[in-house]
């Protein structure tokens, strides 16, 4: 019986690091499906303002939680260009995390779908370099839509952040000023296999995961590196 239980531990030591990796994979594909729906027509997000982005940050399906119960934040993945202008191709998949506490209110009893667009290079390392509160560390407003978004210069606007907000199939801009959001650095060594920070991952020193096709290649379809 003792020779069975240690059986029993030493495979689920193997396997507990293969559940978590699958897990962050998970989250990467359903990232790559919220986005590719809310790039569907022309009340989603317009490819126009993901040009001019230099990262998007995905948070799919956050739920309401009851102070107390369970986790208190949305986990998402977030993706920014390479090269030292942000304007190359899209790169690695770094995991993050949102607090809800602060958007508590602002969510139902049903699941939330949350995209964030990150218009400079300001706002990105703002991000990359720790806990990052919207609306004091970074700049944010709710994100245009419609005719609206297609003429938006991001150049001309004193706004790092973007933020939109999808529910039961509802897309609009929305205010999360007062979120904090932070590298998920437990989800990322299950992604990597290793301990290794969200701004290493985005610029490149660790090699890519193949869990990263799909949300790739809707970024890539959608918007390629800037000419």
């Amino acid at each position: 019986m003792k020779k069975r239980m240690i059986v029993f531990a030493l495979c689920l030591a193997l396997a507990s690091p293969l559940f978590a990796q699958k897990k962050e994979e998970e989250r990467i594909g359903n990232s790559a499906t919220v986005l590719q729906q809310l790039l569907a027509g022309d009340k989603g997000l317009s490819a126009h303002i993901l040009d001019q982005a230099d990262c998007v940050v995905i948070f799919p399906s956050v739920k309401k939680i009851a102070v107390g119960i369970g986790g208190s934040y949305g986990r998402g993945v977030l993706v920014c260009r390479k090269g030292a202008q942000m304007d190359g191709p899209w790169g690695n998949p770094a995991m993050y995390r949102l607090d809800q506490a602060s958007i508590g209110v602002q969510l139902g009893s049903t699941a939330t779908d949350f995209v964030l667009t990150v218009m400079n290079q300001k706002g990105a390392e703002q991000i990359l370099n720790g806990m990052t509160k919207l609306g004091s560390n970074a700049a944010a407003a709710a994100g245009p839509t419609g005719a609206q978004a297609t003429s938006y210069n991001a150049g001309a606007m004193n706004v790092d952040v973007l933020t939109y907000s999808r529910s039961k199939g509802f897309f609009a801009g929305v205010s999360l000023e007062g979120a904090t959001m932070d590298s998920d650095d437990d989800a990322n060594k299950s992604l990597y296999g290793k301990t290794i920070v969200a701004k290493d991952i985005v610029e490149g020193s660790q090699a890519a995961t193949p869990a990263a096709k799909p949300l790739d290649d809707v970024l890539t379809k959608a918007s390629p590196a800037r000419k």
